[in-house]
């Protein structure tokens, strides 16, 4: 028996055993392609998967689990829902990310002998499991993104009943600068294009380690701070949907004055799951991941509340 939700329905700590995976794809010559596996051990087709390694989070376990059986390269996209089911260790959860494959060779193993590139239709009549299935039906009924935003909150600031300065060039605290290097290492499995931030120091300083490590320079987008987006929202709104129409993957990092209600804003009248366009959360250091049709239109929305890994 077996059973598929989105994200946030399920509790993960009932769960034996926690694994993760994804429904790979890419462009192909007629279309996108799928890229399902051959497990011998099993004699099955499944979407790339597998259990997480002491102490790793689901979405570095995702990457990786995708990588080791197929070879590729991958960049994280939305989450595409839980899957449980009864193992032999007891009760098992197993969660799927969409990721877009980047690039690399299969070599057969173990634990996958064949990699095979497929249509949505096909992949429906291989999949050996109807959990599998579901988390199809997910992919094709949201589709590729046209674009990717990753909206950071700055990560933890010094006191400030502390500092005398000017407020904008507040600098992170210890514990902030902590947290925007695990901030880095997540934000990287969703293979950045570019990086944006409102003008306070925070903001920059939270993105700079993910900026360092891929050599991108980081955009100032002052519309996405505070004081300005108070004062003009609409251009504000107008700022961020241009960011969203860029093809790829753009990091922009806000302050918790902005975020709720530019979400809020984009996710009113969408039906978009795991939003609730009244109380959209933003912690400090934490990302949402939002994916945008060709219409420029919001199509899902995944909130990760702290930096882990």
């Amino acid at each position: 028996m077996s059973a598929a939700h989105r994200p946030g329905t399920t509790d993960r700590t009932r769960f034996d055993v926690l694994a993760a995976g994804a429904v790979l794809w890419r462009h192909g010559t007629h279309g996108v392609e799928l890229g399902l596996v051959h497990r011998p051990s099993y004699d099955d087709w499944s979407f790339p998967k597998g259990k997480l390694d002491p102490d790793e989070t689901l979405p570095f376990a995702a990457a990786r689990e995708v990588t080791e059986e197929t070879g590729q390269r991958v960049r994280l996209g939305p989450v595409l829902g839980d899957v449980h089911y009864r193992v032999p260790e007891g009760d098992k959860l197993v969660r799927y990310w969409s990721a877009e494959a980047c690039g690399g060779d299969f070599v057969a193993n173990g634990e996958t002998d064949e990699l095979r590139w497929v249509d949505v239709p096909h992949a429906a009549e291989m999949l050996s499991y109807r959990r599998d299935i579901d988390v199809l039906a997910r992919f094709a009924a949201i589709g590729t993104p046209a674009s990717t935003v990753l909206l950071v909150r700055h990560a933890k600031a010094g006191s400030r009943n502390q500092w005398d300065g000017d407020d904008a060039l507040r600098p992170l605290s210890g514990t902030g600068h902590e947290q925007a290097q695990r901030l880095a290492r997540l934000l990287a499995l969703f293979g950045p294009d570019r990086i944006a931030s409102a003008s306070p120091v925070r903001c920059r300083d939270t993105v700079a380690p993910l900026a360092e490590a891929y050599g991108i320079p980081v955009l100032d987008v002052r519309l996405l701070g505070e004081d300005e987006y108070e004062k003009e929202p609409e251009s504000g709104l107008a700022r961020f949907r241009e960011l969203a129409a860029e093809p790829g993957v753009t990091v922009a990092c806000s302050q918790g004055g902005v975020i709720p209600h530019l979400i809020g804003t984009l996710a009113t009248g969408s039906g978009v799951p795991g939003v609730d366009p009244g109380h959209v959360q933003a912690k400090k250091a934490s990302a949402w991941t939002l994916t945008f049709g060709t219409d420029g239109a919001l199509r899902t929305a995944d909130y990760y509340p702290r930096p882990k890994g």
